[in-house]
């Protein structure tokens, strides 16, 4: 792991475990994927961006845990789950979705099957389209 990934959770050291873990999945499940740890986000692409990782706060103060990280994918759809804290519709038939992970058991098959999607989502899109260019893992 990088030691700007250590910075990114100087405030936040109990959350670490479970960027691990989200990380680990992703990394062992999406073939291409470049990490950039960014100040509020770690940014997850292929070359597209397709997931990030935030602190971002999608619930209010006193429903949020106190361990938590919140995971952002885009879609080309919709996702209706009770998983899903909030869901926006910025372009036609581009949906961003953010997940309040609390702890490692919530990154589940279903979690990283939507991260999946959203990787080939990301993917399908045309050359020149927004995306990200950062350190590919391992380089």
């Amino acid at each position: 792991m990088e030691q700007e990934t250590f910075f990114f959770f100087e405030k936040h050291p109990e959350a670490l475990p479970i960027y691990e873990a989200f990380e680990r999945r992703v990394l062992q499940e999406i073939e291409g994927v470049h990490i950039r740890v960014q100040k509020t986000q770690i940014t997850f692409t292929n070359p597209r961006v397709f997931a990030c990782v935030s602190f971002l706060r999608v619930r209010k103060a006193k429903e949020m845990p106190p361990a938590y990280l919140v995971v952002t994918i885009g879609t080309g759809r919709r996702i209706d789950s009770p998983r899903i804290d909030a869901a926006v519709e910025p372009y036609p038939n581009r949906w961003t979705h953010h997940l309040v992970i609390a702890e490692e058991s919530q990154i589940d098959d279903e979690l990283m099957a939507w991260v999946r999607e959203a990787a080939a989502f990301a993917a399908s899109k045309r050359p020149g389209a927004a995306g990200g260019s950062g350190k590919k893992h391992g380089e």
